[in-house]
């Protein structure tokens, strides 16, 4: 491990623990477009926009994971280039069984307070039903959605990211099988839906325990082994909530966006959902090499290289900025041929071109954004980290799709996410130079 981390080359360190995360990550997003696409299939632009309506509870569910999987990742990663091996083994078990608690203690709330929920999600009369039914599903299968992210993400610190790629591979596979089955042939409508995400998010989880109980050497699942200080926790806290609130936000801007797109009707919403699946062949990529680099960076700022840790950082800009000019370039190319397939109708073919092109002009600017937050998350600046979770979905993009929907008003709300991301990649650009000057004062 040792070898991986501090001594290979780093374009080979890099695709080594990055590329098997982008795998994981591109069996996440065949799912989601296949998902997309069988439901797109029935014709009922209510059905789409209901299970459209439910992305945000599940963007949710993600973030409330990410506490204890990017924040105790993080912690991990600078433990194991200090060789601070008993600390892991305690940290690792005890972020497991807190995850598992939090997610029983959400299940409850959300199926209490349903009603409420699903009015903040934007449902109508039109698509209550349809969303209530996914909504459900996933509010009862939380605990494997949500623990799914704590061994997913702690496993990397060890380099078994071929590891978390197989269980997201399966799990994605047994999806991918049930969702049609679900929906065609029991006629479960977006229950079923629901119930295959839930049902792949339990095998994936049930592999990773069993991986990181056989094949890793520090990381525990063992009741017995779960220990934490006071210090640790708040070092994974520090990290931990900032990162979750990036995945909040998301639910947070989707919340927005579908309530401002539901005054134009559920076609407006349908192109939208549709449109952000595509989107996501981008993000999800991008987003599994930020998350593969992860242990990467933190290990290498834990042992104080500092030199490599700046070649790392250059390799992983390169990499984020110029998948994302290459790939968004491409899918806006064929936008119209890619929401065709999903729904040809021509209100929808033309509705989703835009906007899936308004989402993708400026993922070269949110690839250098993920690099930001993981360098935030990686190096114990908790601050930097928790202003970029809040800004781009979040306080930013509240401000420009209030003012943009007020001064444009259709097109405005389009446009209002590339508005957010610009002054998110300023904002982060201004952190990261003064992070780089602080350390640079602290290491002389």
């Amino acid at each position: 491990m040792e070898e991986l981390f501090a001594r290979t080359p780093v374009p080979q360190a890099y695709r080594q623990l990055a590329l098997p995360v982008v795998i994981g990550m591109v069996a996440s997003m065949v799912y989601n477009l296949a998902d997309t696409f069988f439901v797109a299939q029935t014709g009922n632009a209510d059905l789409v926009a209901g299970v459209a309506l439910g992305a945000p509870l599940f963007s949710f569910m993600l973030a409330v994971g990410d506490i204890f999987g990017l924040g105790g990742s993080a912690l991990i990663s600078r433990l194991m280039g200090a060789g601070a091996h008993e600390k892991i083994r305690q940290l690792s078990s005890f972020c497991f069984y807190a995850a598992i608690a939090l997610s029983l203690v959400i299940t409850i709330a959300l199926l209490a307070g349903e009603n409420q929920v699903l009015i903040w999600l934007g449902a109508t009369a039109a698509t209550r039903q349809y969303a209530a039914g996914f909504y459900r599903m996933l509010a009862l299968g939380a605990v494997f959605i949500i623990t799914s992210l704590v061994p997913g993400n702690i496993i990397r610190t060890e380099g078994l990211a071929k590891h978390s790629m197989v269980a997201t591979a399966c799990g994605t596979a047994l999806a991918i099988i049930l969702d049609p089955i679900f929906l065609f042939w029991c006629h479960w409508g977006a229950a079923g839906v629901g119930l295959a995400n839930v049902l792949g998010y339990a095998l994936n989880t049930a592999l990773l325990v069993w991986f990181t109980a056989h094949d890793a050497q520090y990381l525990s699942v063992a009741p017995k082994s779960a220990r934490i200080t006071a210090s640790a926790w708040w070092a994974i806290i520090s990290i931990g909530i900032p990162a979750s609130l990036t995945n909040f936000m998301q639910s947070f801007g989707t919340m927005l966006l579908n309530q401002r797109l539901a005054h134009y009707g559920a076609e407006a919403v349908a192109a939208m959902g549709i449109s952000q699946k595509i989107y996501m062949v981008v993000m999800l990529v991008m987003v599994g090499f930020a998350f593969g680099a992860q242990p990467l960076i933190g290990y290498n700022f834990g042992s104080g290289d500092r030199r490599r840790l700046q070649a790392i950082l250059r390799y992983d800009f390169l990499v984020e900025v110029g998948y994302a000019v290459v790939c968004a370039g491409l899918l806006m190319v064929f936008a119209p041929h890619l929401i065709a397939w999903f729904m040809p109708l021509p209100h929808i073919v033309s509705a989703g071109s835009l906007m899936l092109r308004a989402l993708l002009i400026t993922t070269p600017a949110i690839g250098a954004i993920l690099v930001f937050t993981t360098v935030f998350q990686s190096t114990s600046q908790p601050l930097a980290a928790l202003v970029m979770a809040l800004a781009r979905q979040g306080v930013l993009f509240a401000l420009t799709i209030t003012l943009f929907a007020h001064w444009w008003g259709y097109h405005g709300v389009l446009w209002a996410q590339a508005g957010a991301d610009i002054l998110t990649f300023v904002c982060g650009w201004g952190l990261y130079a003064h992070g780089w000057r602080k350390l640079a004062r602290r290491s002389s």
